[in-house]
């Protein structure tokens, strides 16, 4: 049985069972503050557990793409070195939400591992809940008698809370579980051991391949268990596990779901998996790696340097570094392997297919990018490993670690992995201080420690009445307090609000509520999950009393000038460009707009102003919104409407139109009643974002006309400037082009001073030991002619040290410079003796042990440069 038979076959056998195959949610999480990935199938459907949604379907099952590199769940360090940790893997899921529970449960998983699947009954183990009481929580009796009826007793074993009490995270729905393990060993092993005795004990062919949670509780902010409003069932089941054990293989990796990457990677490598233990690891790694990076960027998550973008970036560097160090793939190759990917997915995860030139677009520049420091970071971890022999020490600092994440791009898990490898340690702890005093480095947003919601009025229906009205009449359902960075934070959530939460790049509605007299400001608007929730400066005193809501109308109608401008934009550079086009990412905010689009080059001049000319034209003819809401998906897309990949839409969506045979679109934001209403539009920016995604920001309304205003108030300066010529722009470049000519004049006569000093230093240079030694303090205009003077002296004296403490406009300049000769024979480093000289002028600097330069605040400290480099020529010559 294939692995695509074995996937159809279990969403066929639920099918059956009345439930709605329903498809998989983004891998990356945009709405959740307590996930950054997909992490488990139950993700998209934490609402319903928690009763902040109803359920279209109460019975719905799915195949999900999951990822767990970050958090309490993260299987990264194991993957590669046994044959069943992955980092991107398919979990197999079905739900019940308040409608079947264990009975159910619990006899369909039976049926379809034994009845469809075939599974030997005498190889499958099962365990319940033993209880725990920390938590006051019973043995889980009623599935011990469940299974029962299927399973003989003695493969019914108790697990503790660790392993048989499913919780999502630190918070969040939870509950007990049970797992159904499968024995894949031999006979003669089996004989030996019983497999009872492998269960949960890590052992490679002894493994659980399913696990029913039944959605009881919700662990609170505090560590409390509180029940949730009805009984679900949550069920995952790991597809590659499932593969290994219906195949009848021993590894993950032994089944058709890998093995064709495998085949690729020995075809690029020219190496065969199955020959070495590290070689087979490196395989391993990079043909599982290579899933996680190509789905999440087919999601719209690109590698970066923080949050998910540096999860990502991390988990691609270490399969580069595999490749490079265990199979000789110096060259780029993960990009090779997209296309392999996205054939095997293209009916079950059809956006890769769609994308595979963006993806291998972005992973190639990706590649290239490490590689080119890749081999430099190796070489330097070469010498820290000889610089710890040489002392005795098997740890590597912190700071050094840090100087590889700064400097060559390592991920300290990558310094981390090859410390391990070389039988070294390193210093976390240190590593972590250095990061921290760090400025200005890519961090992640300070942590939200949320707060229990304390629950003013039950009700599950939340009314979003943003679309229509500005002001609502309302209740006050829950609050909380939140801590962010040590400073507390309160929210609020309403029955009825005309706030928009941030959602699709549109930034949240700020406004005020009125609580009969008592007015809160409303600081910004944010959904958790499918919950609106209001960021408020302060709690109500009195929280039961009518709400009246009432959104920064001002701020609103500069927003949907943005949004409704930005649907104008996409549809034009379609029509510009091609339709490759497609929306990576924007911003819509009161002030600007900044699409981000897929593009393999830059826009030129002409391109910008045809798309921005085709914008103002729709705009100057006043089309009408057309708005459709709660219709089926696939009527939309039928129609043509636009959706966007790493989006999650639901079974009904709404619909922008702005002239069907030019804009369509899936949309929840905020628009305006007709494209007249924009005013102007006016391109500001086009840049790159990374390889494959372009980036455009612009501006509307009030805010273009500020701008174009400005642009030619300038123009009028500049005239006035020039004392009004006919022609600016003639004026203009007569200018630059006398100005480069006196340049030039003046570059040549700072040339001639320059030689006549060489010359005159060359003179002055003194011998010690066969060396000639040049220090002095010059003036010089420019650090250009520093650096140029000293090279010229190096080219011209065989052996030479020289310091030229240079005053350069009234700010210091040091250089130092010496011979490669002297360098090797006297063991002297321009980099360290440059950094001793800077202390006399306030100031800092470094290089290459031949050269180095140095800059300072202090002009007054150069004699004493000077003075300090002679003793060290006398001490060191």
């Amino acid at each position: 049985m294939t692995a695509s038979e074995i996937r159809k076959k279990f969403l066929e056998f639920f099918e059956n069972k009345n439930h709605k195959i329903v498809p998989s949610a983004p891998m990356v999480l945009k709405n959740d503050p307590t996930l950054m990935f997909t992490n488990a199938g139950m993700n998209q459907f934490k609402d319903y557990f928690l009763g902040n949604q109803e359920a279209a379907s109460s019975r719905v099952t799915d195949t999900q793409k999951c990822l767990r590199v970050s958090g309490k769940h993260n299987d990264l360090e194991e993957v590669g070195h046994d044959t069943y940790h992955h980092t991107m893997f398919e979990m197999l899921g079905n739900w019940s939400f308040g409608d079947y529970f264990k009975k159910e449960a619990i006899e369909w998983s039976w049926e379809l591992l034994t009845e469809v699947y075939k599974l030997p009954e005498d190889r499958l183990y099962v365990t319940v809940f033993e209880g725990d009481k920390g938590d006051n929580l019973p043995f889980d009796q009623e599935a011990f008698d469940l299974w029962k009826a299927h399973v003989d007793e003695s493969k019914i074993l108790n697990g503790d809370k660790k392993d048989n009490f499913w919780e999502m995270g630190e918070t969040g729905p939870c509950g007990p579980c049970s797992e159904i393990h499968i024995d894949l060993r031999s006979e003669d092993e089996i004989a030996k051991v019983p497999g009872a005795d492998l269960v949960n004990q890590d052992h490679p062919l002894v493994i659980e391949i399913w696990n029913l949670v039944f959605m009881q509780f919700n662990r609170m902010a505090d560590g409390k268990l509180v029940s949730l409003p009805a009984q679900h069932v949550d069920t995952g089941m790991g597809f590659e596990r499932l593969c290994m054990a219906i195949q009848g293989k021993t590894s993950n990796y032994d089944t058709d779901v890998f093995t064709p990457l495998l085949a690729k990677v020995a075809e690029i490598s020219g190496k065969k998996y199955g020959t070495t233990t590290k070689e087979d690891i490196a395989f391993r790694v990079i043909v599982d790696h290579i899933r996680a990076i190509a789905l999440a960027i087919s999601d719209g998550q690109l590698p970066s340097n923080n949050k998910a973008g540096y999860v990502i970036r991390r988990i691609l560097r270490r399969a580069i570094r595999y490749g490079y160090t265990f199979l000789d793939l110096k060259e780029p190759f993960l990009h090779k392997l997209v296309e392999t990917l996205a054939n095997q997915f293209e009916n079950v995860f059809p956006e890769l297919k769609a994308q595979q030139a963006l993806v291998e677009k972005v992973i190639s520049e990706e590649e290239q990018t490490f590689l080119r420091t890749l081999d430099k970071g190796l070489k330097r971890i070469e010498v820290i490993k000889a610089d710890l022999a040489e002392e005795n020490k098997n740890q590597i600092p912190g700071e050094v670690a840090f100087e590889l994440f700064d400097t060559y791009g390592f991920p300290v898990d990558l310094t981390m992995l090859i410390a391990k490898e070389n039988g070294l340690e390193l210093d976390e702890k240190g590593f972590e201080e250095a990061m921290a005093e760090q400025k200005n480095r890519s961090k992640s947003a300070g942590k939200l420690e949320a707060g229990d919601w304390h629950v003013v009025k039950e009700s599950q229906d939340v009314e979003f009445v943003g679309y229509d009205k500005l002001s609502a009449e309302a209740q006050l359902l829950r609050y909380r307090i939140v801590k962010n960075k040590n400073k507390e934070q309160y929210q609020i959530v309403l029955n009825k609000t005309p706030f928009y939460a941030e959602s699709g790049g549109q930034i949240g509605d700020t406004g005020t509520l009125d609580f009969e007299g008592e007015k809160i400001n409303v600081l910004d608007t944010k959904k958790e999950n499918d919950l609106i929730v209001h960021f408020v400066n302060k709690l109500p005193e009195h929280k039961e009393v009518k709400v009246t809501a009432e959104v920064d109308a001002e701020r609103r109608r500069k927003i949907i000038y943005n949004h409704s401008a930005t649907h104008l934009l996409h549809a034009a550079l379609r029509q510009v460009l091609g339709d490759h086009v497609q929306q990576k990412g924007s911003l819509v905010s009161d002030k600007l707009l900044r699409f981000d689009f897929s593009h393999f080059s830059k826009m030129t001049d002409e391109e910008l102003q045809k798309v921005e000319q085709i914008v103002n034209q729709k705009i100057r003819e006043n089309i009408q919104k057309g708005e459709e809401r709660n219709i089926p998906i696939e009527e939309a897309k039928a129609k043509g409407a636009m959706a966007l990949f790493g989006e999650k839409y639901g079974d009904s969506v709404r619909v922008i139109t702005f002239d069907p045979k030019f804009s369509v679109e899936l949309c929840g934001g905020v628009h305006v009643p007709a494209t007249g209403n924009i005013g102007q539009f006016k391109i500001t920016t086009e840049t790159s974002v990374a390889a494959g995604i372009r980036r455009i920001e612009a501006i509307t309304g009030d805010t273009a006309e500020a701008y174009l205003n400005s642009q030619e108030d300038l123009v009028k300066q500049i005239a006035d400037l020039l004392k009004n010529p006919k022609d600016v722009k003639q004026a203009v470049s007569q200018l630059i082009n006398e100005k480069a000519e006196l340049q030039k004049a003046l570059d040549k006569e700072h040339q001639k001073k320059s030689g006549a000093l060489k010359e005159e230093l060359i003179k002055k240079a003194t011998e010690q030991n066969g060396v000639s030694v040049i220090i002095d303090q010059i003036e010089l205009p420019n650090a250009d002619s520093l650096k140029k003077l000293s090279f010229e002296l190096k080219n011209e004296l065989e052996a030479l040290f020289a310091v030229l403490a240079c005053n350069i406009e009234g700010k210091p300049q040091i250089s130092v410079v010496i011979s490669e000769s002297i360098v090797e024979s006297k063991g002297l480093n321009a980099g360290q003796i440059i950094r001793d000289l800077a202390k006399h002028i306030q100031g800092g600097g470094g290089g290459q042990p031949f050269f180095a330069t140095a800059g300072g605040k202090n002009v007054e400290g150069l004699p004493q440069v000077v003075e300090s480099a002679k003793e060290l020529a006398s001490t060191k010559l």
